[in-house]
Order: structure tokens, then C-alpha cells, then sequence
């Protein structure tokens, strides 16, 4: 019986973790692109064009921070394709 509640109990837990994990995702994508979470698709756009080519990885070919520049690259484009799809930001603003 204490195994069965041990198991329920871990279930429990990473459920909330997975909710929880799931608005900070949400909440990473606007910092990402330094924006309000009631910014207008224009605003999404503007900041991901700025900020796409400050951190684009070819503007730091053969340097020391190119590996950091495409990771941040990468998380740029990550948070412009879930912001600027209007039925997946929907659902990322929704409560859980």
C-alpha cells in the first residue's frame, strides 16, 4: 500500500512540474524577445528581426562567442515561431 502511494504521490508531482515547466516555458518566450505578454504581432516581429540579427551566428563565425550566439539564436527563433503562431500563443497564455 505505501508503494501505491509513493507512486501516486510522484505522478502527482511531475504533473505539477509539467504545468508548471509549461508556463515558464510560456513566460521564457516573452523575455526572450524582451516583450509584454500583450504585445501585438508587430511588436513580436520587430523585436525577433532586431534581435535575430544582433545574435545571428554568422555575424560570429570563427570567434570564441559563435557557440553562444547560436544557442541564443536558436532560442530567439524558438520563442518568434510559438509567439507569432496566434493559436499557440493562445494557448500558452491560457491558466492552467
Amino acid at each position: 500500500m505505501q508503494q501505491s502511494s509513493n507512486v501516486n504521490y510522484n505522478q502527482s508531482q511531475q504533473q505539477q512540474q509539467g504545468s508548471q515547466s509549461f508556463q515558464n516555458q510560456a513566460r521564457d518566450y516573452y523575455e526572450t524577445l524582451g516583450v509584454n505578454r500583450n504585445a501585438t504581432a508587430d511588436e513580436i516581429t520587430n523585436a525577433y528581426k532586431r534581435l535575430s540579427l544582433r545574435h545571428h551566428p554568422d555575424q560570429y563565425k570563427g570567434t570564441q562567442q559563435a557557440d553562444e550566439a547560436n544557442v541564443n539564436f536558436q532560442h530567439i527563433s524558438e520563442a518568434y515561431q510559438a509567439l507569432s503562431d496566434q493559436e499557440r500563443r493562445v494557448n500558452l497564455l491560457a491558466p492552467v
